[in-house]
């Protein structure tokens, strides 16, 4: 079951309406808005010939969050998660990306807490995978992922796959987080 609507602000003092959500319980806008959203970043920007509409969506929990609905682009950050099944346990963060608004405003940094959290409380104890580009390594061992395989190229980029293992919900969104010294915050460009 989804846990809807909660409001966070970023570093930066900006409110966003964080939602998570089953595939049924998008509105008609929400499910425009996002797909319009993951087109602009991986289709238009990031050049990826692909159909982004893969066929897994349906079965995913998507969390987001969203400003002013009102905005042609309102989606400042989206994440798919896919619960995996009997061949392939693992839970996989997949489509994550941060509007050109929200990039290093620490909103990814939100968006993965908020995707961790909700996989803790449907499926605590699993494996939870990604791919990420290899200067990324860090922002996400940062939530406890480390370095399975790769490096490989997708869309002609060196990419990793990394994997953590979770251990049940925490009381407090920003508790997933280690602190990292001198590190900067993630460019989420790359994170798209």
């Amino acid at each position: 079951m989804a846990t809807g609507l909660s409001r966070q602000t970023n570093r930066w003092g900006n409110l966003m309406n964080w939602k998570t959500l089953e595939f049924e319980q998008f509105t008609a806008r929400e499910l425009y808005l996002v797909m319009r959203a993951r087109s602009a970043v991986f289709v238009v920007e990031q050049s990826h010939v692909c159909l982004d509409a893969d066929g897994h969506d349906e079965q995913a929990l998507h969390v987001f969050a969203v400003e002013d609905m009102s905005r042609p682009m309102p989606v400042m950050a989206y994440a798919r998660i896919q619960p995996g099944d009997a061949e392939d346990p693992e839970v996989v963060i997949d489509k994550v990306l941060t509007s050109p608004a929200r990039r290093g405003d620490g909103t990814a940094e939100m968006l993965i807490e908020r995707v961790l959290q909700a996989i803790a409380e449907r499926w605590a104890a699993r494996v939870v995978r990604v791919t990420a580009p290899v200067s990324l390594r860090g922002f996400y061992e940062q939530f406890g992922f480390r370095k399975t395989e790769g490096p490989f190229l997708e869309h002609g980029v060196p990419f990793i796959g990394l994997t953590c293992q979770l251990r049940g919900a925490r009381t407090a969104l920003g508790s997933w987080r280690r602190e990292r010294t001198a590190a900067p915050v993630a460019s989420t460009f790359e994170l798209l």
